[in-house]
């Protein structure tokens, strides 16, 4: 199993999304989840809508300086891809996949040979359009509702299967549940199975990794 950074390894709330965490999360052999608009024809990180002072996707590739860990690319708004594949190109970065867009933009994305994930959760119980695609991104907005047996499934037909961890939904008492349950999968050590968490000094504990 991979953890990656959820926004970069931020230690204070403004730090989210910056090039400070980005860096952090780097340098100790993360990778990271982020959140990619555009501005005045620039792809920028942005989780909100952006006003100009955004770091660059361009930038961000900069600071992982070739060392190709993963990338979850959260795509806010549509018709993007084509510039998000070129710099990926530019870069040499094929460890990464898109997740999150919308169902166009989505069919967009797959006509454009981009890697991606496709959403399963208790809100989108079945993923769209999934054999089209890398894998699924597995969220939990409102409950637990997966299994061990639902991840291996997953897993075992060749997907990747990358899973929100629940402190990203403020729902801390119900973590070590969680991150119990995916220690319990039978595929625990796949390279395809990655968690995004904030709790990255606790996760990597917790599964000893």
């Amino acid at each position: 199993m991979q953890i990656i950074s959820h926004r970069g390894y931020w230690l204070t709330a403004d730090e989210m999304n910056q090039a400070v965490a980005f860096h952090r999360s780097f340098d100790l052999g993360y990778g990271t989840e982020t959140d990619l608009r555009d501005h005045h024809g620039k792809v920028v990180i942005s989780h909100d809508m952006p006003v100009g002072d955004e770091l660059g996707l361009e930038e961000l590739l900069k600071i992982m300086k070739g060392r190709n860990l993963p990338l979850a690319l959260n795509i806010k708004a549509d018709g993007l891809i084509d510039e998000v594949l070129r710099l990926l190109k530019k870069y040499n970065h094929t460890n990464y996949f898109t997740f999150d867009m919308a169902i166009p933009d989505m069919l967009v994305q797959i006509r454009r040979g981009a890697k991606i994930l496709s959403p399963l959760s208790d809100v989108v119980p079945t993923a769209p359009m999934l054999e089209q695609t890398k894998g699924v991104w597995l969220d939990c907005f409102q409950s637990l509702w997966y299994s061990p047996q639902i991840i291996d499934k997953l897993l075992e037909a060749g997907n990747k299967v990358c899973i929100v961890s629940s402190d990203l939904h403020k729902r801390f008492d119900e973590l070590e549940h969680q991150w119990r349950m995916v220690r319990d999968c039978r595929y625990f050590n796949s390279e395809k199975l990655l968690i995004c968490t904030d709790k990255l000094e606790e996760c990597m504990d917790f599964f000893n990794l």
